[in-house]
Protein backbone atom coordinates (compact mmCIF):
# COMPACT_ATOMS: atom_id res chain seq x y z
CA UNK A 1 0.00 0.00 0.00
CA UNK A 2 2.68 2.34 0.80
CA UNK A 3 4.12 1.39 -2.76
CA UNK A 4 1.02 2.79 -4.20
CA UNK A 5 1.09 5.97 -2.18
CA UNK A 6 4.59 6.65 -3.38
CA UNK A 7 3.61 5.62 -6.80
CA UNK A 8 0.43 8.48 -6.60
CA UNK A 9 2.60 11.08 -4.83
CA UNK A 10 5.35 11.26 -7.01
CA UNK A 11 2.91 13.46 -9.57
CA UNK A 12 2.08 15.69 -7.43
CA UNK A 13 3.78 18.75 -7.69
CA UNK A 14 6.00 21.09 -4.90
CA UNK A 15 3.04 23.33 -5.03
CA UNK A 16 0.36 20.70 -4.20
CA UNK A 17 2.77 19.46 -1.71
CA UNK A 18 3.15 22.49 0.27
CA UNK A 19 -0.79 23.17 0.67
CA UNK A 20 -0.74 19.68 1.44
CA UNK A 21 1.62 20.39 4.61
CA UNK A 22 -0.31 23.56 5.22
CA UNK A 23 -3.86 21.73 5.70
CA UNK A 24 -2.32 19.03 7.79
CA UNK A 25 -1.05 21.72 10.13
CA UNK A 26 -4.07 22.92 10.27
CA UNK A 27 -5.62 19.76 11.30
CA UNK A 28 -3.57 19.36 14.24
CA UNK A 29 -4.25 22.93 15.22
CA UNK A 30 -7.82 22.06 15.52
CA UNK A 31 -8.91 24.53 12.93
CA UNK A 32 -9.84 22.59 9.87
CA UNK A 33 -8.40 21.18 6.31
CA UNK A 34 -9.01 18.57 4.61
CA UNK A 35 -6.73 15.76 3.70
CA UNK A 36 -6.54 13.08 0.79
CA UNK A 37 -6.63 9.32 1.81
CA UNK A 38 -4.70 6.65 1.42
CA UNK A 39 -7.15 4.84 -0.16
CA UNK A 40 -11.06 4.97 -0.39
CA UNK A 41 -12.91 1.64 -0.51
CA UNK A 42 -11.71 0.17 2.35
CA UNK A 43 -10.60 2.73 4.63
CA UNK A 44 -7.89 2.32 6.59
CA UNK A 45 -9.97 2.76 9.80
CA UNK A 46 -13.33 2.11 10.93
CA UNK A 47 -16.16 4.73 9.52
CA UNK A 48 -20.06 4.95 10.18
CA UNK A 49 -22.53 7.19 8.89
CA UNK A 50 -24.82 10.28 10.56
CA UNK A 51 -27.90 9.13 10.62
CA UNK A 52 -30.99 10.93 11.42
CA UNK A 53 -33.21 9.01 13.68
CA UNK A 54 -36.40 9.44 15.69
CA UNK A 55 -36.05 10.05 19.26
CA UNK A 56 -37.93 11.31 22.76
CA UNK A 57 -38.54 15.08 22.47
CA UNK A 58 -37.63 16.05 26.62
CA UNK A 59 -38.72 18.85 27.85
CA UNK A 60 -36.50 19.70 30.82
CA UNK A 61 -36.88 21.29 34.25
CA UNK A 62 -34.80 21.63 37.31
CA UNK A 63 -35.38 18.95 40.25
CA UNK A 64 -34.29 18.71 44.01
CA UNK A 65 -32.85 15.48 45.03
CA UNK A 66 -34.20 13.65 48.20
CA UNK A 67 -33.47 10.08 49.85
CA UNK A 68 -36.57 7.97 50.09
CA UNK A 69 -35.72 6.67 53.44
CA UNK A 70 -35.03 9.27 55.79
CA UNK A 71 -36.11 8.86 59.36
CA UNK A 72 -35.11 9.61 63.08
CA UNK A 73 -34.52 6.69 65.10
CA UNK A 74 -35.66 7.66 69.06
CA UNK A 75 -35.56 5.38 72.20
CA UNK A 76 -37.90 2.66 73.42
CA UNK A 77 -36.90 2.28 77.05
CA UNK A 78 -35.20 4.26 79.89
CA UNK A 79 -31.92 4.53 80.66
CA UNK A 80 -28.85 6.34 80.13
CA UNK A 81 -26.48 6.95 77.26
CA UNK A 82 -23.19 4.47 77.79
CA UNK A 83 -21.77 4.66 74.18
CA UNK A 84 -22.56 6.39 70.45
CA UNK A 85 -20.95 4.78 68.12
CA UNK A 86 -21.12 7.44 65.26
CA UNK A 87 -20.95 10.86 64.54
CA UNK A 88 -23.00 13.41 61.71
CA UNK A 89 -21.56 12.63 58.41
CA UNK A 90 -20.52 9.01 59.16
CA UNK A 91 -21.95 6.00 57.37
CA UNK A 92 -23.70 3.35 59.01
CA UNK A 93 -23.97 -0.22 57.54
CA UNK A 94 -27.86 -1.44 58.03
CA UNK A 95 -27.76 -3.48 61.59
CA UNK A 96 -24.89 -1.87 63.18
CA UNK A 97 -25.06 -0.28 66.77
CA UNK A 98 -25.38 2.82 66.88
CA UNK A 99 -25.96 3.76 70.06
CA UNK A 100 -26.02 1.84 74.02
CA UNK A 101 -27.71 2.51 77.17
CA UNK A 102 -26.69 1.38 80.90
CA UNK A 103 -28.77 -1.74 80.74
CA UNK A 104 -28.84 -2.30 84.72
CA UNK A 105 -32.21 -2.33 85.46
CA UNK A 106 -33.63 -3.87 82.39
CA UNK A 107 -30.97 -6.88 83.21
CA UNK A 108 -32.71 -7.15 86.57
CA UNK A 109 -36.03 -7.24 85.43
CA UNK A 110 -34.91 -9.80 83.32
CA UNK A 111 -33.66 -12.31 85.92
CA UNK A 112 -36.84 -11.15 87.90
CA UNK A 113 -39.08 -12.39 84.89
CA UNK A 114 -37.41 -15.71 84.31
CA UNK A 115 -37.34 -16.38 87.88
CA UNK A 116 -41.00 -15.70 87.66
CA UNK A 117 -40.87 -18.22 85.16
CA UNK A 118 -39.39 -21.49 86.50
CA UNK A 119 -41.54 -20.61 89.81
CA UNK A 120 -44.68 -20.62 87.40
CA UNK A 121 -43.51 -23.72 86.00
CA UNK A 122 -42.85 -25.83 88.85
CA UNK A 123 -46.42 -24.98 90.18
CA UNK A 124 -48.12 -26.06 86.42
CA UNK A 125 -46.52 -29.44 86.94
CA UNK A 126 -47.66 -30.31 90.63
CA UNK A 127 -50.93 -29.13 89.26
CA UNK A 128 -50.59 -31.18 86.13
CA UNK A 129 -49.90 -34.09 88.77
CA UNK A 130 -52.35 -33.33 90.59
CA UNK A 131 -55.30 -33.14 87.94
CA UNK A 132 -54.57 -36.36 86.80
CA UNK A 133 -54.64 -37.80 90.07
CA UNK A 134 -57.67 -36.34 90.62
CA UNK A 135 -59.02 -37.34 87.19
CA UNK A 136 -58.27 -41.25 87.81
CA UNK A 137 -60.36 -40.79 91.10
CA UNK A 138 -63.10 -39.25 89.33
CA UNK A 139 -63.24 -42.20 86.95
CA UNK A 140 -63.01 -44.93 89.68
CA UNK A 141 -65.80 -42.88 91.14
CA UNK A 142 -63.61 -42.08 94.68
CA UNK A 143 -63.92 -37.94 94.56
CA UNK A 144 -67.03 -36.37 93.94
CA UNK A 145 -67.65 -33.67 90.77
CA UNK A 146 -66.66 -30.53 92.95
CA UNK A 147 -62.94 -32.05 93.53
CA UNK A 148 -62.60 -33.36 90.04
CA UNK A 149 -63.73 -29.63 88.40
CA UNK A 150 -61.36 -27.67 91.48
CA UNK A 151 -58.17 -29.47 90.26
CA UNK A 152 -59.30 -29.03 86.83
CA UNK A 153 -59.60 -25.10 87.52
CA UNK A 154 -56.10 -25.03 89.51
CA UNK A 155 -54.20 -26.65 86.31
CA UNK A 156 -56.20 -24.04 83.92
CA UNK A 157 -54.89 -21.51 86.20
CA UNK A 158 -51.04 -22.83 86.75
CA UNK A 159 -51.08 -23.10 82.82
CA UNK A 160 -52.14 -19.26 82.55
CA UNK A 161 -49.56 -18.23 85.21
CA UNK A 162 -46.92 -19.93 83.32
CA UNK A 163 -47.47 -17.97 79.99
CA UNK A 164 -48.28 -14.81 81.49
CA UNK A 165 -44.79 -15.56 83.12
CA UNK A 166 -43.07 -16.73 79.64
CA UNK A 167 -44.76 -13.36 78.42
CA UNK A 168 -43.03 -11.44 81.14
CA UNK A 169 -39.65 -13.09 80.06
CA UNK A 170 -40.28 -11.81 76.19
CA UNK A 171 -40.80 -8.48 77.61
CA UNK A 172 -37.95 -7.98 79.76
CA UNK A 173 -35.61 -9.25 76.82
CA UNK A 174 -37.06 -7.04 74.63
CA UNK A 175 -36.55 -4.15 76.99
CA UNK A 176 -32.98 -4.93 77.51
CA UNK A 177 -32.24 -5.58 73.67
CA UNK A 178 -34.03 -1.85 73.30
CA UNK A 179 -30.69 -0.75 75.11
CA UNK A 180 -28.76 -1.47 71.70
CA UNK A 181 -30.01 0.63 69.17
CA UNK A 182 -29.62 -0.47 65.39
CA UNK A 183 -29.09 1.11 62.01
CA UNK A 184 -32.29 -0.03 60.59
CA UNK A 185 -30.77 0.61 57.22
CA UNK A 186 -27.14 1.73 55.75
CA UNK A 187 -27.19 4.87 55.62
CA UNK A 188 -25.09 8.61 56.65
CA UNK A 189 -26.10 9.75 60.07
CA UNK A 190 -27.31 13.25 59.23
CA UNK A 191 -27.80 14.75 63.22
CA UNK A 192 -27.60 13.62 66.59
CA UNK A 193 -29.70 14.23 68.94
CA UNK A 194 -27.84 13.32 72.64
CA UNK A 195 -25.18 13.02 74.48
CA UNK A 196 -23.12 10.23 76.38
CA UNK A 197 -24.35 10.26 80.10
CA UNK A 198 -27.85 11.59 78.84
CA UNK A 199 -30.56 10.09 80.76
CA UNK A 200 -33.06 9.14 77.88
CA UNK A 201 -36.82 8.15 78.18
CA UNK A 202 -38.81 6.28 75.76
CA UNK A 203 -39.88 8.19 72.77
CA UNK A 204 -36.72 10.36 72.90
CA UNK A 205 -34.92 11.59 69.44
CA UNK A 206 -31.62 9.44 69.23
CA UNK A 207 -30.06 10.12 65.48
CA UNK A 208 -31.42 11.55 62.60
CA UNK A 209 -30.66 9.28 59.13
CA UNK A 210 -30.90 9.19 55.55
CA UNK A 211 -30.08 6.35 52.98
CA UNK A 212 -28.52 7.02 49.60
CA UNK A 213 -29.19 3.31 48.12
CA UNK A 214 -32.79 4.68 47.54
CA UNK A 215 -33.03 8.26 45.86
CA UNK A 216 -36.19 10.36 43.92
CA UNK A 217 -35.80 13.99 42.76
CA UNK A 218 -39.23 16.19 43.22
CA UNK A 219 -39.92 18.63 39.82
CA UNK A 220 -42.60 21.09 39.62
CA UNK A 221 -43.87 21.24 36.01
CA UNK A 222 -46.40 23.75 34.68
CA UNK A 223 -49.76 22.88 34.07
CA UNK A 224 -49.59 22.69 29.97
CA UNK A 225 -47.29 19.91 30.10
CA UNK A 226 -48.47 17.87 33.00
CA UNK A 227 -51.10 15.66 30.95
CA UNK A 228 -48.57 14.18 27.90
CA UNK A 229 -45.85 14.14 30.81
CA UNK A 230 -48.32 11.75 32.62
CA UNK A 231 -49.80 10.11 29.76
CA UNK A 232 -46.03 9.20 28.52
CA UNK A 233 -44.81 8.40 32.10
CA UNK A 234 -41.24 8.14 30.52
CA UNK A 235 -38.14 10.66 32.06
CA UNK A 236 -34.48 10.88 32.63
CA UNK A 237 -32.12 12.45 35.00
CA UNK A 238 -28.92 14.67 33.74
CA UNK A 239 -26.23 14.61 36.08
CA UNK A 240 -22.72 16.05 35.49
CA UNK A 241 -22.06 13.49 31.67
CA UNK A 242 -24.75 11.14 33.21
CA UNK A 243 -28.38 10.35 32.02
CA UNK A 244 -30.12 7.81 34.58
CA UNK A 245 -33.74 6.54 33.24
CA UNK A 246 -36.36 7.01 36.10
CA UNK A 247 -37.67 3.58 37.32
CA UNK A 248 -40.60 5.04 38.07
CA UNK A 249 -42.71 8.43 38.66
CA UNK A 250 -45.75 9.46 41.40
CA UNK A 251 -47.68 12.23 39.73
CA UNK A 252 -49.30 14.74 42.88
CA UNK A 253 -52.87 15.25 41.85
CA UNK A 254 -53.21 18.51 43.30
CA UNK A 255 -51.96 21.49 41.64
CA UNK A 256 -50.23 24.87 43.53
CA UNK A 257 -52.78 27.43 43.85
CA UNK A 258 -49.75 30.19 43.57
CA UNK A 259 -47.59 28.88 40.74
CA UNK A 260 -50.42 26.42 39.09
CA UNK A 261 -47.42 23.76 39.07
CA UNK A 262 -48.07 20.05 39.48
CA UNK A 263 -45.32 18.12 41.23
CA UNK A 264 -44.01 15.39 39.79
CA UNK A 265 -41.69 12.83 41.97
CA UNK A 266 -39.27 10.57 39.60
CA UNK A 267 -37.92 7.53 41.71
CA UNK A 268 -34.50 6.18 40.58
CA UNK A 269 -32.83 3.33 39.99
CA UNK A 270 -31.38 1.65 43.83
CA UNK A 271 -27.63 2.90 44.16
CA UNK A 272 -27.48 5.95 42.41
CA UNK A 273 -24.37 6.64 44.20
CA UNK A 274 -23.18 9.35 41.45
CA UNK A 275 -26.32 11.76 43.15
CA UNK A 276 -27.05 12.96 46.80
CA UNK A 277 -30.08 14.67 48.75
CA UNK A 278 -29.91 18.14 48.13
CA UNK A 279 -28.49 18.29 44.66
CA UNK A 280 -29.93 20.39 42.13
CA UNK A 281 -30.40 18.13 38.73
CA UNK A 282 -31.86 18.45 35.11
CA UNK A 283 -34.79 16.11 34.83
CA UNK A 284 -36.16 15.51 31.03
CA UNK A 285 -39.77 14.23 30.36
CA UNK A 286 -40.48 12.74 27.22
CA UNK A 287 -43.63 14.96 25.71
CA UNK A 288 -43.01 13.43 22.16
CA UNK A 289 -40.84 12.68 19.22
CA UNK A 290 -38.48 14.36 17.21
CA UNK A 291 -35.72 13.58 14.60
CA UNK A 292 -32.13 13.87 15.61
CA UNK A 293 -28.57 13.20 13.71
CA UNK A 294 -26.85 10.86 15.72
CA UNK A 295 -23.24 9.77 15.66
CA UNK A 296 -21.47 7.10 17.96
CA UNK A 297 -19.76 9.24 20.86
CA UNK A 298 -16.51 7.65 20.23
CA UNK A 299 -16.17 9.19 17.35
CA UNK A 300 -15.68 12.95 18.42
CA UNK A 301 -12.56 14.59 18.87
CA UNK A 302 -12.08 16.96 22.19
CA UNK A 303 -9.51 18.98 22.33
CA UNK A 304 -9.15 21.83 24.57
CA UNK A 305 -12.30 24.13 23.82
CA UNK A 306 -12.52 22.10 20.29
CA UNK A 307 -15.20 19.40 19.26
CA UNK A 308 -14.72 17.75 15.77
CA UNK A 309 -14.94 14.91 13.38
CA UNK A 310 -12.89 13.55 10.61
CA UNK A 311 -15.80 13.34 8.00
CA UNK A 312 -14.85 11.33 4.99
CA UNK A 313 -15.85 12.16 1.28
CA UNK A 314 -14.77 9.74 -1.28
CA UNK A 315 -10.35 9.94 -0.93
CA UNK A 316 -9.92 12.96 1.32
CA UNK A 317 -10.90 13.18 5.40
CA UNK A 318 -11.73 16.62 7.09
CA UNK A 319 -12.21 17.49 10.78
CA UNK A 320 -14.88 19.39 11.17
CA UNK A 321 -15.93 20.86 13.94
CA UNK A 322 -19.27 20.02 15.49
CA UNK A 323 -21.69 21.58 18.12
CA UNK A 324 -22.95 18.41 20.09
CA UNK A 325 -26.57 18.05 21.72
CA UNK A 326 -27.47 15.10 24.25
CA UNK A 327 -26.14 11.84 24.69
CA UNK A 328 -28.65 8.87 24.00
CA UNK A 329 -26.67 5.71 25.25
CA UNK A 330 -23.94 5.32 23.36
CA UNK A 331 -24.39 7.97 20.63
CA UNK A 332 -24.88 11.73 20.69
CA UNK A 333 -26.60 14.12 19.24
CA UNK A 334 -25.06 16.57 16.58
CA UNK A 335 -26.87 19.55 16.47
CA UNK A 336 -24.53 21.53 13.28
CA UNK A 337 -21.51 20.61 11.36
CA UNK A 338 -22.44 17.58 9.31
CA UNK A 339 -25.39 16.66 7.19
CA UNK A 340 -27.57 13.02 7.24
CA UNK A 341 -25.34 9.82 5.56
CA UNK A 342 -21.94 11.61 5.60
CA UNK A 343 -18.99 8.95 6.85
CA UNK A 344 -17.37 9.59 9.93
CA UNK A 345 -14.19 8.07 11.43
CA UNK A 346 -15.88 5.97 14.35
CA UNK A 347 -12.07 5.89 15.96
CA UNK A 348 -10.33 9.12 15.66
CA UNK A 349 -7.80 7.69 17.47
CA UNK A 350 -6.79 5.65 14.69
CA UNK A 351 -7.45 8.23 11.90
CA UNK A 352 -4.95 11.16 13.31
CA UNK A 353 -2.48 8.22 13.50
CA UNK A 354 -3.50 7.47 10.01
CA UNK A 355 -3.42 11.29 9.01
CA UNK A 356 0.90 11.52 10.50
CA UNK A 357 1.84 8.53 8.39
CA UNK A 358 0.80 9.88 5.51
CA UNK A 359 2.19 13.14 6.14
CA UNK A 360 5.60 11.51 6.80
CA UNK A 361 4.90 9.44 3.15
CA UNK A 362 4.78 12.52 1.83
CA UNK A 363 7.69 14.07 3.10
CA UNK A 364 9.64 11.20 2.07
CA UNK A 365 8.19 11.46 -1.09
CA UNK A 366 9.70 14.93 -1.54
Amino acid sequence: MNGRVLKVRRGVSVLQRKRYRARLALMVLGIGGTLPLLAADPYPFPVTPAVSEVTPRERVWDGTVEAINQSTVSAQTSGRVAEIAYDVNDFVPQGAVIVRFTDTEQRAALRRANASLVEAQARLEEAATEFERIETMFGNETVSKARFEQAKANHAAAKARADAALSGVTTAEEQLEYTVIRAPYAGIVAERHIEVGELVRPGQPIMSGLSLQSLRVNVDVPQSMFKPIREIGKAFVYADDQRITAESMTFYPVADPVTNTFTVRVNLPEDSATLFPGMFVKVGFVVGEARRLLVPEKSVVRRSELTAVYVLDGDRATLRQVRLGRRYGERIEILAGITENELVASDPVRAGIYLKEYSATVDRDE
